[in-house]
């Protein structure tokens, strides 16, 4: 038997750690993420959320569709195992995804020339895209993306090695398109340059081209052989009809473009959390999708393998079934028509106060954000002052507002600028 020294344990307090993390440094929080953070640790009761874009209903909460809900239980009733899903996904949900987006009626997608998967949301989408390219354009080749533009794109592009750089997009004196600087950005870059374009619903600001806008990019871009790369996360949710969000992407194939598709059904469907989304390529023909499609498997498979099945299903049940479908569009419009409402009466109340401001934006830009025209110091006394948390550039999600704290919000506003002057536009 072992001695009774030997069987003794030294305190803890004489044990050496060996750390491979002693010198990790703190990571900064996430600009939009640490705005949550920060909210949540806030106890004051007047405060609100403006941060984050999910869906909430009138009264604050998380909403759940109901066709989401009918999908559920519908999908109960059904022996499904578990067993894991193929590289690509589901292909029911990808077939059914693709047709959303491209339109049932797409010569592109009758002649099989669309590669497509199914992938982690529109995030895990622009990732694999961002690979893609990466490996058939070349390490370090440009992207250009719009000025602002969602925080994490340029993350995710450049983790995939490519170049990012900005082309003009939102004009912060009309706060409003950068149409013409666009446009001249578009004919300055070199030709075949890859270009990023959010379909509809723009993030951070907004504002979107207007239909004879996106004729006369589609027409631009395809002069100098550039790459269209779609990023649609809000398809349905912006104006409340699934296909006039869509029309963009539809012009663009329609014109000859072989375009890139990033999709997320997270707004639209109200599964933030189940990571539903699509990546597709527009090929010139069947035999080349195939190609396309072996190389997007072969970037899937060493990433994340394949992935969740679950609100994969639940899509292709509603778009499957054209009675879920039809409920699911006026659930869906019911979404967007309730933020519309809210743009309306944040912007009744401001005129109200008698703010010297014009607040035009407000109501011409759509989805769920609006970039308010609030400067950083702004944001930063409102959030300190009033405890109404949105990200440091003025962008606020519009689900956040709702009938109870509009006028709160808007006096907030008001109260810090109401004394500076911004002439109307």
């Amino acid at each position: 038997m072992p001695s009774s020294e030997a069987r003794t344990a030294a305190p803890m307090s004489d044990v050496s750690v060996i750390s491979t993390w002693n010198n990790v440094p703190m990571a900064p929080p996430d600009p939009i993420l640490g705005i949550t953070e920060a909210f949540n640790k806030d106890s004051d009761p007047r405060k609100v959320s403006l941060g984050v874009g999910a869906y909430r209903g009138d009264d604050g909460k998380p909403l759940v569709l109901e066709t989401v809900r009918k999908a559920e239980r519908m999908l109960m009733d059904k022996a499904m195992n578990h067993e894991y899903a193929g590289i690509v996904g589901l292909p029911e949900f990808t077939k059914l995804s693709l047709a959303f987006a491209y339109g049932k009626d797409s010569q592109a997608l009758k002649e099989n020339r669309i590669a497509g998967i199914q992938s982690l949301s529109g995030t895990g989408a622009c990732r694999v895209a961002g690979e893609l390219f990466a490996r058939f354009r070349g390490e370090r080749s440009p992207i250009y993306i719009p000025n602002p533009t969602w925080g994490n794109h340029v993350n995710v592009f450049e983790k995939a090695g490519l170049e990012v750089r900005r082309y003009r997009y939102y004009d912060s004196n009309t706060l409003g398109l950068d149409f013409q600087g666009l446009m001249s950005d578009v004919e300055s870059a070199d030709d075949g340059s890859l270009f990023l374009l959010h379909a509809c619903a723009h993030n951070p600001t907004g504002v979107d081209p207007s239909q004879e806008q996106w004729s006369q990019l589609s027409m631009a871009m395809k002069a100098k052989r550039h790459v269209a790369f779609f990023d649609c996360a809000y398809q349905g949710f912006a104006s409340g009809d699934p296909e006039r969000d869509a029309w963009a992407i539809r012009r663009f194939v329609a014109d000859g473009h072989c375009i890139a598709l990033a999709q997320s059904f997270a707004k639209n469907f109200g599964l933030y959390g189940e990571r539903i989304g699509a990546f597709s390529v527009v090929c010139s023909d069947a035999e080349e999708a195939a190609r396309v499609t072996s190389q997007i498997k072969r970037i899937v498979r060493p990433m994340y393998s394949n992935p969740p099945l679950y609100g994969a299903r639940l899509v292709a049940y509603i778009l499957s079934d054209e009675g879920l479908t039809q409920q699911w569009a006026l659930e869906c419009k019911a979404m967007a028509d309730r933020i519309i409402s809210m743009r309306s009466l944040l912007k009744s109340h401001l005129l109200a106060l008698g703010s010297t401001r014009s607040w035009e934006h407000i109501t011409d830009q759509i989805g769920m954000f609006c970039y308010t025209g609030l400067t950083k110091d702004e944001v930063l006394k409102i959030r300190g002052d009033c405890h109404i948390y949105m990200t440091d550039d003025g962008r606020i999600s519009m689900a956040g507002i709702n009938s109870n704290n509009v006028q709160y919000v808007a006096q907030s506003i008001h109260a810090v600028t109401g004394s500076t002057l911004r002439a109307s536009l």
